[in-house]
């Protein structure tokens, strides 16, 4: 089964259903006739951007961001979206700019931060919940910061 029908199946069952782990989305996965690894999981959550939102129940669960409900939007929409959604402080360290986020987000906003291809990013790197932003100098950073800043307000 090719990896379009895989994902679309993956967006069903997280609208659908409350899926806190990995492995219970690949046992969904498996019902509907996938047979997944958690590697292959793990790049389709990523390439989905999914997000952990808190449910009713105060357990974190698998969402889809409205980023994806908004087809069609730029990559730099995109990134305020889930940036929105997602993270929780931007600072700085002379050229290092480091953006928090909620546990397991990291890596789908930093996914996000890299398609909108800023002019002023070195590179970024992503771990769990903390995204590092290398930058070409102090001064772009303060920039960056500060329009990184701008996303969490509006």
């Amino acid at each position: 089964m090719s990896k379009e029908r895989r994902q679309k199946t993956i967006l069903n069952i997280i609208a659908n259903s409350n899926i806190s782990t990995q492995q219970q989305l690949q046992k969904k996965l498996k019902d509907y006739g996938f047979a997944a690894t958690q590697a292959t999981i793990s790049r389709d959550i990523k390439e989905l951007s999914l997000i952990k939102t808190v449910s009713a129940d105060g357990i974190y669960k698998y969402d889809i961001p409205s980023n994806i409900r908004d087809k069609g939007k730029s990559p730099l929409e995109l990134l305020k979206t889930i940036f929105n959604e997602a993270v929780v402080s931007v600072s700085f360290a002379i050229n290092i700019v480091v953006i928090k986020c909620n546990a397991g987000m990291a890596q789908a906003v930093c996914a996000k931060l890299d398609s909108a291809d800023f002019e002023s990013v070195v590179g970024t790197i992503a771990g769990d919940d903390t995204i590092f932003v290398v930058l070409k100098s102090e001064s772009f950073a303060i920039e960056f910061v500060g329009l990184l800043n701008s996303y969490l307000i509006g």
